[in-house]
């Protein structure tokens, strides 16, 4: 059909009822909208189909992922320009049923169908997660969902990451470049945790084993550190070997829930809180506060999203939880001061660092770019592209104060009154 990007802008302006701030390029080769702008690719109308049938983000998703829909130009522009129309409609804006009502919407939507063609929904891509919402957070559950993130390939891994194999965002204190914000990061974390030679450390998350090896290395404690993923495992042991600690580390395969041999003197988690999920973060809370010796430090850093007014009405996020974290939940920081706070810790220190995940985002989104032919190779052209809206989306959504992330140090107290901490709270800096 000819000029069908023009039918297209047309349709969308009526259905959201606000200009399109985005080019679009259609099936047929055609153009129409703003000169300059980010375009939106449609290769196909299956891309349309994927939208209709599964409207917002999910459906964008699903046309990204299989390659049906791209975006030609500057990426986090577009992003930006389409979180206006898909995902920053506020707590406020109309549903779709109530949408329909529109006689103007309900004609838009089958001039959509018509310009689609067949009406079959296409069938979601092999990437997407495909389960029952029941019975979360159980050691099984935890297990699949930790493995369908992270044993996607430790090359591909090192391609995004970079040297240091660290998975969570870097501290930009007075380092330019990630490989030098990543330690820094970890070198604030040893210190806010009080460790010296002869401490042992629990890292619960350990990832691929680089605060581990850092903590043993630099400050001489002797780490146990634990993950659900074999492909992690793996490879932070062989970094251990490499680095010839494997007298002081040890890397184990094993639920947070199923470790016994404590107390430790601290107790670090990063980025794993995310995995715990709301219904479980209080018993995560006393299993870190049962594994602590009295006097003992948790460092929690984990990303937190805004309060909402009607916290019943919080849905997470259809593409993270479809595609990349599945299980994974967010919550206000509030929300996990209380919880640890139940638990029996004292909450000493919040640190907010939301802008520092946005400049490490940006990084990775950048090596992945550089190095693009042999991420698709490595991971699959859909898994990659899983990974690049991911982490762009993510960027902004931390440079806009959508979420953020923040560390949060808290002790296990030797009796009530007696912290065992310093008088100068922060004595790391």
């Amino acid at each position: 059909m000819a000029d069908a990007a023009l039918r297209l802008k047309s349709l969308f302006e009526q259905l959201l009822g606000t200009p399109l701030p985005v080019r679009i390029r259609a099936w047929d080769g055609s153009q129409s909208g703003p000169p300059g702008a980010p375009t939106l690719v449609l290769r196909n109308r299956r891309a349309l189909r994927r939208l209709l049938w599964k409207p917002g983000e999910l459906g964008l998703a699903r046309a990204w992922v299989s390659g049906d829909l791209d975006i030609e130009g500057d990426l986090y522009a577009a992003l930006d320009l389409i979180s206006g129309l898909v995902w920053d409609r506020g707590e406020d804006a109309r549903t779709l049923a109530q949408a329909l009502r529109d006689p103007s919407v309900r004609a838009a939507v089958r001039g959509l169908v018509r310009l689609g063609g067949l009406p079959l929904p296409p069938a979601p891509p092999p990437e997407e997660v495909r389960r029952v919402r029941a019975h979360l957070h159980t050691k099984n559950t935890d297990r699949r969902a930790i493995s369908h993130h992270y044993d996607v390939g430790n090359d591909f891994y090192e391609i995004v990451l970079g040297p240091s194999m660290v998975y969570s965002c870097a501290y930009w204190e007075e380092s330019g470049d990630l490989e030098g914000a990543q330690p820094d990061k970890l070198e604030l974390i040893c210190r806010k945790m009080g460790l010296t030679p002869g401490m042992s450390l629990l890292d619960v998350g350990c990832g691929w084993g680089s605060l581990a090896i850092h903590a043993a290395r630099e400050h001489g404690v002797s780490v146990v550190g634990v993950t659900l993923s074999q492909e992690q495992a793996a490879y932070a042991r062989k970094r251990v070997a490499d680095e010839g600690l494997t007298d002081r580390v040890e890397i184990r395969v094993q639920d947070y829930r199923e470790v016994e041999d404590g107390p430790y003197d601290a107790i670090s988690s990063v980025g794993m809180a995310e995995h715990v999920g709301s219904e479980r973060y209080l018993e995560y809370a006393q299993v870190l506060h049962g594994l602590l010796k009295p006097g003992g430090r948790l460092l929690n850093h984990q990303i937190a999203r805004r309060p909402r007014r009607d916290e019943e009405a919080y849905d997470i996020d259809e593409f993270i939880d479809a595609y990349v974290f599945p299980d994974g939940e967010l919550a206000p920081v509030g929300t996990t001061v209380t919880q640890l706070e139940r638990a029996g810790f004292e909450v000493r220190d919040v640190e907010a660092i939301r802008e520092h995940y946005a400049l490490t985002l940006r990084r990775w989104v950048a090596n992945l770019e550089g190095d693009w032919n042999r991420a698709a190779r490595l991971a699959g052209a859909g898994r990659a592209r899983v990974w690049r809206l991911y982490m762009a989306a993510s960027a902004l959504a931390f440079e806009h104060n959508r979420i953020g992330v923040n560390q949060v140090l808290a002790v296990r107290a030797f009796a009530p009154g007696d912290s065992g901490m310093p008088l100068r709270a922060r004595t790391w800096n």
